[in-house]
């Protein structure tokens, strides 16, 4: 790999991972795609991704219940999450800890300001 950081996109809607991939790979990041919860932590495994953005509410599996299972698994347990969703910041804050969540962007998100996110959790 040419150093080029891997970000997994965990979300169930199709046009939301269409959008990221597209406009992440832009800005010069590799990134895989993972339509619910299941799929989403079969492809970390696999992937090693730098750093994993997970929607909440998604079908077949939430996003806590995935992100609690990748926390099990030694290789990535300790990989960023970013967590896009519509829901309140506030009703979130109290189980960031507890999950390992690094932080949290508002859908609907402005791109420019998600990147900004992802660069300072990558320390980039």
């Amino acid at each position: 790999m040419d150093g080029k950081k891997k970000i997994l996109v965990v979300d169930d809607e199709e046009d939301t991972q269409k959008l990221l991939k597209v406009m992440l790979e832009r800005e010069n990041f590799i990134v895989i795609t993972a339509g619910d919860g299941e799929a989403g932590i079969k492809a970390a495994e696999l992937e090693t991704p730098d750093l994993i953005l997970m929607d909440i509410v998604m079908s077949k599996m939430d996003g806590y219940t995935c992100l609690k299972e990748i926390r099990k698994i030694p290789k990535i347990k300790d990989t960023p999450v970013l967590i896009l969703s519509g829901k309140e910041e506030d009703k979130l804050r109290d189980i960031f800890a507890f999950y390992q969540i690094s932080g949290y962007v508002e859908k609907p998100f402005e791109m420019d300001n998600l990147v900004v996110k992802i660069r300072e959790i990558l320390k980039m």
